[in-house]
């Protein structure tokens, strides 16, 4: 998903009510027992960890939820098995999406995830259709603040920042994924405000949309957010 989006969907995020924060839970609570299940448990040498147990924090998640998800991914929890799932699809005007799922039933998701392309004029795709289009990215977003951005900006170059660019919102640096987490705690020294860190998959075929042709991309986007199942989503729409 572009930058621009990212920050639109913190918004939303920083908005949700009462009523949705079981599901925000739920949905983080999945994303750590994945990567508990594929790293290990200890957030100190598992920084993919690291990072979903900050993003859950931030949501103010308890850390009796975090603790639990940590040992559901590494079966000192028996609660159903969490699987990795990966879906590509076609959005309208030409846009391409990929769906990242955490889930116990891969029939079920896909059978949801279908169903929402299909409600709103897009197309479920075979694996590889889409995929080729991104590349994985470490992504740090600099909220504006007390810290000049061009002091935050340089910091980010001289500790291995592949891309720095600026938006109304703040800054969004790119890294390797690897870099991500070292870079993020160089410019917090700094003391920037770091909206969000995480590993996101970037198109490399932008595909730029009108005013009108907007709203029915964006709704396909959120209803696939939406899904419990679901705990990221990538578009090539500039949205």
């Amino acid at each position: 998903m572009s930058g621009h989006s990212k920050w639109a969907q913190i918004k939303r995020q920083k908005a949700v009510t009462d009523k949705k924060k079981g599901q925000a839970f739920s949905k983080l609570g999945r994303t750590i027992a994945l990567t508990a299940k594929d790293g290990g448990g200890d957030p100190g040498s598992n920084f993919k960890l690291r990072l979903a147990i900050e993003k859950a924090k931030a949501a103010s998640m308890p850390n009796e939820n975090i603790e639990r998800a940590i040992k559901r991914g590494t079966g000192e929890e028996g609660a159903g098995t969490i699987e990795e799932a990966l879906y590509e699809g076609y959005g309208p005007f030409g846009t391409a999406f990929l769906v990242e799922a955490a889930t116990d039933s891969k029939n079920r998701t896909v059978s949801n995830i279908k169903h929402i392309f299909t409600k709103h004029g897009g197309a479920l795709g075979s694996t590889g259709s889409v995929a080729w289009q991104f590349v994985t990215r470490g992504q740090i977003l600099v909220e504006r603040g007390t810290k000049d951005l061009s002091d935050v900006e340089l910091a980010a170059i001289d500790a291995g920042a592949e891309d720095v660019r600026e938006s109304p919102e703040g800054l969004e640096i790119y890294t390797r994924p690897i870099d991500l987490n070292q870079i993020k705690e160089k410019i917090m020294q700094l003391g920037a405000r770091v909206a969000q860190a995480e590993v996101i998959k970037e198109s490399t075929t932008g595909v730029d949309l009108s005013e009108e042709q907007k709203p029915p991309v964006d709704a396909l986007f959120a209803e696939l957010e939406n899904d419990d199942d679901v705990i990221a989503v990538h578009t090539s729409a500039n949205l």
